[in-house]
Parts: C-alpha cells; sequence; structure tokens
C-alpha cells in the first residue's frame, strides 16, 4: 500500500464530495500503464474556500490517501504535539486562576500528567452559569460575578467559539484534539477557519472539567482570588473567598489566567508589586447585516449555493455547498488611525456582556450552525497608550469604564446595547447621536471616514440600513502582566497567561499559551 498528501485539490461548488476519488484517478492515474489505479482510505487534512474570483469560486483540499500503484507525491506529514517526560514532584498542587482556554488547558495537561492541579474560578459552572446569563439578557439582572464574562469556559463560551489562529505550534493539534474527544465536531481538524458554537462549547466545557477531576484535580466554582501569600519573593499561597468563608490554598506555582476583565483582580496584584504595563487595544461597535447581504457581497451570484439558501441541515449537503461568508475589513484613515473588523459571526447575533454595574458592553455570538440569518463583527478603532488620561498602569481599564458607562446612560440605564442605524449615524440623528455619544471622537470619526471605503471592498457594508450597537471596549487586554522568557513574573511561581495577560487572542491562542505554563512547570 502506498501513501500520499495531495494538495490544493479543487472542486466546484455543487460538486459532490464523493466524487473526489473519481477526481484524484483523474489528476493522478494516467501514470499507471500496468495496474487500474484505485484509491481507498482518504482523510481531508485541510478544507478552505476560495472565493478571491466571485466568478470561480471552489473548495480547495489537502488530502492524504492511500493507493495501489506508486506516484510522484509527497507523503504524509504530520507535525504532532509531543507529550512532556513528567518526573518531578511538586510538595502542593498547582493552582490556577480562571478557567477559560488558558486556564482549562494548563489545567488539563496538569491532571493528565498526575499533578492533581487546583482551579479556582469566581463564576459558576456551566448549568448555573448559563441560568444567571440568560436573566441577564432577558431580565436585566446582572451577576457581577458570574456572567458573560466570568464563569466556566471564559467568555468564549459566549461566542463564536472561533478556533482560528495564525500561530505555528504543534500544541494547536493538541487543542484540537481535545475539543473533538470532549465533543466538537470532527471537521475542525481540518477546516481553515474552524469554530465550534456556543451551543457546543457549553458542553464541551463540561466534559473537560470532568476530566480534570477524573484525574485528581479540583475546580472550585464561585470562588475568587482575594490575595496572593508571597514569602521572600516566591509565591507561597492563595487566598480565596468562596460565599462567606476565607481559605488559604498553599503552593508554590500559580497561574493567572483571569482573562481581560477581572479588573478587581488586575488592581489587587498591582498593589502587591506584579510587574505590568499598559497596553493598547481597541473600542468601536458592533455591526450587524442580513446574512444574505454579506452571502452576496462576497460570493456574488455563488451566493445562490449557500446554506441559507438551500434551507436544509443536512451535513452531506454542508460540504457540498457553501457556509454563510466570512469578511475582514482594514481601513487605514486620514487621522493616522486603523479601523477594522473583529470576531466576525456569521449566522450570528449580538450580544450584551457587561460584567461591571452600571456599564454597557457588546459582543458577537453564534451558535454551531450558524443560521440565525444575521451577520456581525467588531468594527474596531485603535486605541494607543497616549489616548490614556493618566499614566497609571491601569489607565486603558478607566478608558474602557468611561466609555461603558457613557453608553450605560445613553441606554437609558439599562444593559442593552445602544443602536442605531448607520443613516443615523451619519446624519446625527438623535438616536445616531446616542451610539456617537457613547465613543470616543476620534472613534466616531474613524469610523465615519472608512465606511465608505469598507463598503468598496464589500458591497453593502455601508447600507443605511445596517445596524450599530455600542460599545465593544473587551477585544483585548488593555494591561499586559510581564513574564520572562521562563514565563514566570517578578514574583516567583506567579505566571501571568492568557489573553488577560495580553499573551493571546481568542481561544486558540489562549489554550496554547496555557499548555506551556502547564508544561512549564512540569519541567521546572
Amino acid at each position: 500500500m502506498n501513501r500520499y498528501r495531495v494538495s490544493q485539490l479543487k472542486l466546484n461548488i455543487g460538486e459532490d464530495i464523493k466524487d473526489i476519488a473519481a477526481k484524484i484517478i483523474h489528476l493522478y492515474g494516467k501514470n499507471s500503464r500496468d495496474e487500474k489505479m484505485k484509491v481507498f482510505d482518504i482523510k481531508i487534512v485541510r478544507h478552505s474556500i476560495d472565493a478571491r474570483k466571485k466568478n470561480n469560486i471552489h473548495h480547495v483540499y489537502t488530502l492524504d490517501f492511500s493507493t495501489n500503484i506508486r506516484l510522484k507525491l509527497p507523503e504524509p506529514e504530520d507535525h504532532l504535539y509531543k507529550e512532556i517526560t513528567v518526573s518531578k514532584h511538586l510538595e502542593n498542587s498547582p493552582v490556577i486562576v480562571g478557567f477559560g482556554p488558558c486556564g482549562m488547558f494548563a489545567a488539563l495537561i496538569l491532571a493528565e500528567a498526575g499533578y492533581r492541579p487546583i482551579v479556582i474560578e469566581r463564576g459558576s459552572a456551566i448549568e448555573d452559569r448559563v441560568y444567571k446569563v440568560e436573566r441577564f439578557w432577558t431580565k436585566g439582572i446582572l451577576d457581577t460575578e458570574c456572567n458573560v464574562q466570568f464563569g466556566e469556559g471564559g467568555a468564549g463560551t459566549f461566542s463564536d467559539g472561533k478556533l482560528t489562529s495564525g500561530i505555528k505550534d504543534p500544541r494547536k493539534r493538541k487543542v484540537l484534539e481535545s475539543f473533538v474527544r470532549f465533543g466538537a465536531n470532527p471537521e475542525i481538524m481540518y477546516e481553515q477557519k474552524p469554530h465550534i458554537g456556543t451551543d457546543v462549547l457549553r458542553s464541551i466545557v463540561k466534559n473537560l472539567r470532568n476530566r480534570i477531576i477524573e484525574f485528581g484535580g479540583k475546580v472550585l466554582f464561585d470562588t475568587k482570588l482575594e490575595e496572593v501569600e508571597i514569602s521572600e519573593g516566591r509565591v507561597s499561597g492563595a487566598v480565596v473567598r468562596h460565599e462567606n468563608e476565607r481559605d488559604l490554598i498553599k503552593t508554590s506555582n500559580l497561574i493567572i489566567a483571569i482573562g481581560h476583565s477581572a479588573r478587581d483582580t488586575f488592581s489587587m496584584l498591582n498593589d502587591i508589586g506584579l510587574e505590568m504595563e499598559q497596553k493598547p487595544f481597541s473600542i468601536g461597535v458592533r455591526i450587524e447585516h442580513p446574512q444574505n447581504v454579506i452571502d452576496e457581497g462576497q460570493y456574488g451570484e455563488f451566493a445562490k449555493f449557500t446554506e441559507s439558501h438551500q434551507s436544509t441541515d443536512s451535513d452531506e449537503k454542508r460540504e457540498i455547498f457553501l457556509p454563510p461568508a466570512v469578511y475582514n475589513l482594514v481601513h487605514h484613515c486620514g487621522n493616522g488611525r486603523g479601523v477594522y473588523t473583529f470576531c466576525m459571526c456569521p449566522g450570528g447575533e449580538v450580544i450584551a456582556a457587561a460584567s461591571e454595574d452600571g456599564g454597557v458592553v457588546t459582543n458577537g455570538m453564534s451558535y454551531s450552525k450558524r443560521n440565525s440569518g444575521k451577520a456581525n463583527s467588531g468594527l474596531l478603532v485603535d486605541v494607543r497608550i497616549e489616548d490614556f488620561e493618566s499614566d497609571n498602569v491601569l489607565a486603558g481599564i478607566e478608558f474602557q469604564r468611561k466609555y461603558e458607562r457613557l453608553a450605560f446612560e445613553n441606554s437609558d440605564g439599562s444593559y442593552k446595547p445602544v443602536e442605531a442605524t448607520w443613516g443615523d449615524v451619519k446624519s446625527e440623528s438623535p438616536q445616531g447621536r446616542k451610539v456617537i455619544d457613547s465613543l470616543p471622537s476620534f472613534a466616531i470619526e474613524s469610523i465615519k471616514e472608512a465606511m465608505p471605503y469598507l463598503g468598496k471592498k464589500l458591497k453593502g457594508f455601508d447600507s443605511d440600513s445596517s445596524i450599530l450597537r455600542a460599545v465593544e471596549t473587551r477585544s483585548s487586554s488593555p494591561v499586559r502582566l510581564l513574564r520572562n522568557r521562563n514565563f514566570e513574573s517578578n514574583i516567583k511561581g506567579l505566571m501571568p497567561g492568557g489573553e488577560g495577560a495580553g499573551y493571546a487572542g481568542g481561544i486558540m491562542s489562549s489554550a496554547v499559551d496555557g499548555i506551556k505554563l502547564a508544561e512549564r512547570i512540569m519541567s521546572k
């Protein structure tokens, strides 16, 4: 048996995936003179959609396959994750603060290696968290300790579950394999832009938690880090609160994976002398369109082949036709600012995502089928350190708060995002002013300049009927917790990681960073 890898194999829209073996034989079977070529055991390694030319859209595959004849093709090569050989014993369990992607995967690796990690998470387990979040969305009752930002799975649990990342690291495979093991669709292993969906993520994080517990780890929900005990410049324990009880957990290894919204914890860490620095971030709105507008803008006449036009839940048909279209747009303004789309959610919805009283935050979310009929993304403008009103290391947090509170005031004291059509914002109508007044002047000026240019790149993007919702402030952390090449901070044994610490952006890179932190603990 001979096994090979072929790249850039194209299928036209509407061609059946079942015909791919015949296409391989057509392309390469002519090399066989003596024996009829047979193809079997086909494995999809990578799949993408080439929509650069709207009159020639097609699926592109990288495939591994076996055949009975020899071909002049490369053999399959996989870059597998290499498990760390564990030999070190720790006197106390490592403690992980935060149970988002970074904390989860740090805990998973440590647990499977026998280190019995203890995870503390200020929010609730997913079962209780879903109830509290839905109560917030329907009744406006905010639990500041358990919400869209805090709780099992982190902020990513109520998102699109995008796993796209530009990092090249074999640990990505470990993350993908783990997600599949705990319930994700196996297609995330090969899709160019994999996603899971909030509905599937909710069960995955529970299964992952159970795996950690199965291997001797602990996950303490509704438990908040209040203090870090330090002895001779080194972590010696974590002081935590559960309900009205305070407890000291002894440890010499403390991973801080708190996400970008745990502002009170940032303040506490600053007070104990943890070195950190101001970090640029972005601010803006969520922009929403009908999904068919985006499909037509990206696919042209091929939009008729999208799932929304086919109205089917068939997995087979999803392979054959086109998924809801995505976009990634950028404009460089005359004032030197960049305007860009972020975290695009095809077939998704815009959600309220506040974590503090008196502030409005907006975000995007979608379910696994991406079938809401609407598309949204962040439309963001870069915020520079010089925009902060202070040289205090936490000034970026106060900058965020300022505009979240303005949005709250402009929403008439509700947690629902302030919204207006682009036409209203452009004309500065009374409703448009509510969005305008929820943003810094440089941001709205930049968006006003960018919209016509973005509309030229994607037809319909600058439609007057598109909806803008304010304010989007949590695209990344406004502070970086400093660490050295050994992943340690200036406090020995304290290891910051993930998106909140300023070392990742999204689920995948945060999870990979968590694995790195775990490996470092095991190899010290």
